[in-house]
């Protein structure tokens, strides 16, 4: 499989995950806003405020979770994953002594035709102690020892 082709489907995966979690997030803010609207319909007073307040935690919560979803949707579009890169940047493919990470958002463990790789985001420990490294650079990261086999 060409580099490229294991590039776009790790970056497709990522758009999943984070299409996701951007439905995931807005039907509980869905759900959040309807039961705070039955909870405004009862006049129970302290029992009544307590519960309504609660609800606009929960409303607040769910938009929280939505935004933070969305900010993962918007990184991905300024990843150009169809390029290659020489060093470890945003987009590129790093395959390491001690693993194999997708530079693009925090999106976990990606498991692929029997490989693991991981989506990690620019701000990531592993990308800053990585950025800018070339093939057959190294680096200690967490007291080990990473020798840069490939970046794509």
């Amino acid at each position: 499989m060409s580099d490229t082709v294991l590039k776009a489907a790790l970056y497709e995966r990522c758009v999943q995950y984070a299409g996701k979690r951007i439905l995931n997030a807005n039907a509980a803010l869905q759900n959040a806003q309807e039961a705070a609207n039955e909870e405004s319909k009862s006049t129970a007073g302290d029992k009544h405020d307590t519960s309504r307040a609660m609800m606009q935690i929960e409303v607040e919560q769910a938009t929280r979770q939505l935004a933070e979803a969305e900010k993962l949707r918007d990184e991905l579009t300024r990843i150009n994953a169809t390029k290659t890169y020489d060093a470890v940047v945003a987009g590129s493919l790093v395959k390491t002594s001690h693993g194999n990470y997708f530079v693009s958002i925090a999106a976990g463990k990606l498991d692929f035709e029997g490989q693991t790789y991981f989506a990690v985001s620019v701000s990531s420990p592993v990308v800053q102690a990585l950025k800018g490294l070339k093939k057959g650079d190294r680096t200690v990261l967490n007291g080990n020892n990473l020798v840069i086999n490939e970046v794509f």
